[in-house]
């Protein structure tokens, strides 16, 4: 893999244009609970800088070379601005989810083709925490980032026809990392690691081929009010905790969202003229394990407007399928790894009751759940066939019946 020498330098330049942000979210913190930041309150703010340099992935002939500049994208660098608050260690909240921290960011990218893919900025929230500890001040850590992008060149015809991977101005950004934590002192630690990012649309519109980065990352976070004592502590110790009640709960969960659909003709396949609405449920009872995993089996029903939609004549015009066609009833195995307010899901499963055709498939489901209330939630996830094909989003709000999660 070649990286351009300047890069490091743009990726500096990047994180000072986004650090406006970092201070307005600070700000905004402040204003929420002004005396949060005394020591004696059990929640510690952070602040951090990110740069990350990487490898586009060639999955798509615009970008193995087949664009303007007839040259291939491989580099890739972003700069991320950071704010989070923690737990302080020693805290029960801390003791039942180690190192866990949550907050906002905004990220600028770079993909080498300004004129064709732009230079989108990204709007997220993230989540992150310990994995194991390898020394007094060294520990494995993981992260995820979930948002929104904007400032992307899409696809036009006749104005940007090579482009055939991103057809929105905006899209979402997800990204999972995993790095190394070092703490330097009271005030600062050094994060290295290893990132992964996908950017698409969820078939809200064509093209969705999306765009894979894999990167690396090198980052400096500033704790506010992070005391001595803080060090001392040992997160992953799990006494002085409440026991943890296993229970059954239940989510209720009700989603919608639009897509547009690519229909098989003759020598390929073509896109819909019109964006179709997608409608449904899941029902899951869950079995809470602990405070960090649940698992269970969840009832899928869909409404699905552009299932089996077909074209006879080369995609002049297309024929809806019936009312019956459309709709299906799947049972599908989930888990989810919980760190309060986020759960992070993922479900493999297979319709058992439906109309044919695009409804017979195996499917797999990523979610993430943000409590807003006592077991009221808000929902995104993305429904995905066959690992591969983008399916539909499914954006709503949900209700988990029966928790008995102790309150920390």
């Amino acid at each position: 893999m070649r990286i351009s020498p300047h890069i490091l330098y743009k990726v500096g330049k990047a994180g000072a244009a986004v650090c406006l942000f970092g201070c307005l979210s600070l700000s905004l913190a402040a204003q929420t609970r002004p005396d949060s930041l005394s020591p004696a309150r059990p929640v510690i703010h952070r602040v951090g800088v990110e740069g990350r340099v990487g490898y586009i992935f060639p999955t798509n002939s615009f970008l193995a070379g087949e664009n303007a500049r007839w040259s291939p994208l491989k580099d890739t660098w972003a700069g991320h601005l950071k704010y989070a608050f923690q737990y302080r260690p020693g805290s029960a909240a801390a003791r039942a989810y180690p190192g866990a921290y949550q907050g906002i960011g905004v990220g600028y990218f770079d993909f080498g083709n300004r004129e064709e893919l732009g230079c989108p900025v990204a709007v997220y929230v993230f989540q992150g925490g310990r994995l194991a500890g390898l020394a007094p001040r060294l520990s494995l850590n993981y992260e995820w980032n979930f948002g929104a992008s904007f400032g992307w060149h899409p696809y036009r015809e006749g104005a940007n026809d090579y482009n055939r991977i991103i057809g929105s101005k905006a899209n979402a950004y997800l990204n999972v990392n995993f790095y190394l934590n070092w703490v330097l002192s009271p005030c600062l630690d050094l994060n290295i690691g290893a990132t992964g990012t996908h950017f698409s649309n969820g078939n809200t519109r064509y093209p969705n081929a999306g765009l894979n980065t894999v990167d690396g990352k090198i980052g400096l976070v500033y704790y506010l009010n992070r005391a001595v004592d803080d060090l001392r502590s040992l997160p992953w110790e799990h006494s002085g905790i409440p026991a943890f009640p296993r229970h059954m709960s239940y989510d209720l969960t009700l989603f919608g969202s639009w897509r547009q659909k690519a229909v098989d003709v003759p020598g390929g396949q073509v896109p819909a003229p019109s964006a179709y609405g997608v409608a449904g449920f899941n029902f899951a009872p869950m079995y809470n394990f602990g405070y960090k995993f649940r698992a269970g089996v969840s009832l899928d029903g869909v409404y699905d407007a552009s299932a089996n939609l077909t074209s006879t004549d080369g995609g002049n015009t297309f024929t809806h399928a019936s009312f019956g066609r459309k709709l299906s009833l799947g049972l599908s195995a989930r888990g989810e790894w919980v760190m309060p307010p986020f759960s992070v899901g993922i479900g493999l499963g297979a319709n058992v009751l439906h109309g044919g055709g695009d409804h017979r498939c195996f499917y797999q489901v990523l979610t993430l759940k943000a409590d807003v209330a006592r077991g009221i939630y808000l929902h995104a996830g993305y429904n995905l066939k066959d690992f591969h094909e983008p399916n539909y989003l499914m954006l709503g709000i949900g209700y988990r019946f029966h928790d008995l999660r102790p309150r920390l």
